[in-house]
């Protein structure tokens, strides 16, 4: 039985368990007697489908009210909440969603050659494209992150683009401060013929606003003309200064001039939408050691606090914006990721960017509908990560009683990898009959695999 309210995973899920030859009961939204009415029968097991934790997390409780003890699946994207109810309800699996699409946003982000990266401990297990087969790998944590990077040294040219406004005034006006008192440490050395000491004493006097060099008083004219325009520019120079730097300390900033919260200009991975599936996809690059920046429409979002505890950069405005894009260095970028709720709205981001940089590598996380095939074929938008079909026959799978170590994509088939380093083409799972010496060549029963070919 799977109780849903999202119609896209629900019916991911049911096509699964129907392939393998099991009987399935969807329930759309039901109410306690809907839900009390179809419990009287018997049944297998249940799966709770839905993008909302409230409501996923209320539709357990109530089945395992109605039904003690039946086998659950619950897809629940808060980690706290998901060992909580682990931990109350011990015939429970919990389905983290964005657990279960991770191993392919990573693999599309670092190396297109992976159909799936999950993080093992320190390591990295990998299923690597290998023709139309797969092989899988262990690798370091870090050893896709090492690779070679081929685009060119960064530029104060374009640091000082990533900045905003503000931080671009605070520095712009800084410099000009820094480049005018300079000038007039070297006027009262060439000119005046002062110590270097009282040279840099006036020219601080000057631009503090304090007052100026006696000796000024009987210097050339030109000198005088120079001194008062540098008198008055410091004055204005000091109040832009004055204004960003109180700005900075009062606004609520999400990226810093340097240090860990900077915006990264080359070799970085670009998230647009910082949902769950966007901060969790950020953090886990982050923890192997890629440089990312993150990009959020609504300076609302419930998970703006945590990437800024995360210390990640994030940039307040709309990803399909071509400008927002060029300050964020999406030629120089190593990928970029758009994850956010609405497929349609990171169709349209994938598009912008790839306008902006033809040759980027782009990620889409999608509903595998038709217009997201009629738009890759047309705009070939980049790998698309199917989130229904991942999710859908990772849910399907455990609440059969097997429980992979991840789902993806390959080559148009959905494939699971199991204990063991057995990677499974989940499309067969119903009807194979052959294999190796050492694989059973009976049918496979529920909860059973079958080895890929």
């Amino acid at each position: 039985m799977i109780i849903e309210d999202d119609e896209a995973l629900g019916r991911a899920a049911a096509t699964c368990i129907e392939r393998w030859g099991n009987t399935v009961h969807r329930l759309p939204r039901p109410d306690d007697a809907t839900l009390r009415r179809q419990l009287r029968r018997p049944v297998d097991g249940i799966a709770v489908v839905s993008r909302d934790d409230i409501v996923a997390l209320r539709y357990a409780l109530l089945a395992e009210h109605l039904e003690p003890g039946v086998r659950l699946v619950v897809t629940i994207f808060d980690r706290t909440v998901a060992d909580e109810v682990e931990r109350t309800l011990p015939n429970c699996t919990v389905l983290g969603m964005t657990d279960a699409i991770m191993p392919s946003l990573l693999a599309g982000c670092l190396a297109p050659r992976y159909a799936m990266l999950k993080a093992d401990g320190g390591d990295l297990v990998s299923v690597r494209r290998d023709g139309k087969s797969t092989l899988v790998e262990h690798l370091p944590g870090r050893a896709l992150t090492s690779e070679a990077d081929s685009h060119r040294r960064s530029s104060p040219r374009s640091w000082f683009r990533s900045l905003g406004t503000s931080a671009r005034a605070l520095v712009a006006s800084l410099t000009a401060l820094l480049v005018a008192f300079s000038v007039d440490i070297a006027l009262g050395l060439l000119v005046l013929h002062e110590h270097w000491t009282d040279a840099t004493w006036n020219a601080a006097r000057a631009l503090t606003t304090i007052g100026s060099s006696h000796a000024a008083e009987h210097g050339p004219g030109w000198y005088k003309i120079v001194s008062a325009l540098s008198m008055l520019a410091v004055l204005v120079l000091a109040a832009v200064f004055t204004a960003s730097v109180v700005d900075r300390f009062t606004g609520h900033r999400m990226t810093s001039i340097l240090g860990a919260r900077s915006i990264p200009r080359r070799g970085h991975v670009i998230v647009v939408g910082l949902g769950q599936v966007g901060l969790r996809l950020a953090a886990r690059l982050k923890d192997l050691g890629v440089k990312v920046v993150a990009v959020e429409r609504n300076p609302q979002a419930a998970c703006l606090p945590l990437a800024r505890a995360l210390n990640i950069p994030v940039i307040l405005g709309r990803g399909g914006d071509r400008f927002l894009l060029e300050r964020l260095s999406v030629r120089r970028a190593r990928g970029l990721a758009a994850v956010g709720s609405d497929g349609l709205e990171n169709m349209a981001v994938a598009v912008a960017a790839r306008a902006v940089a033809a040759d980027q590598r782009i990620i889409l996380r999608a509903g595998g509908d038709e217009v997201t095939t009629d738009s890759q074929s047309l705009f070939r938008i980049g790998a698309v990560c199917d989130f229904p079909r991942i999710v859908g026959a990772s849910v399907a799978a455990s609440v059969l009683g097997s429980e992979p170590s991840g789902v993806f994509v390959v080559e148009g088939r959905t494939c699971a990898l199991f204990p063991g380093d057995r990677v499974v083409d989940l499309a067969t799972w119903d009807q194979y009959e052959g294999g190796g010496p050492d694989m059973d060549t009976r049918r496979p029963r529920r909860g059973e695999v079958a080895p890929i070919s």
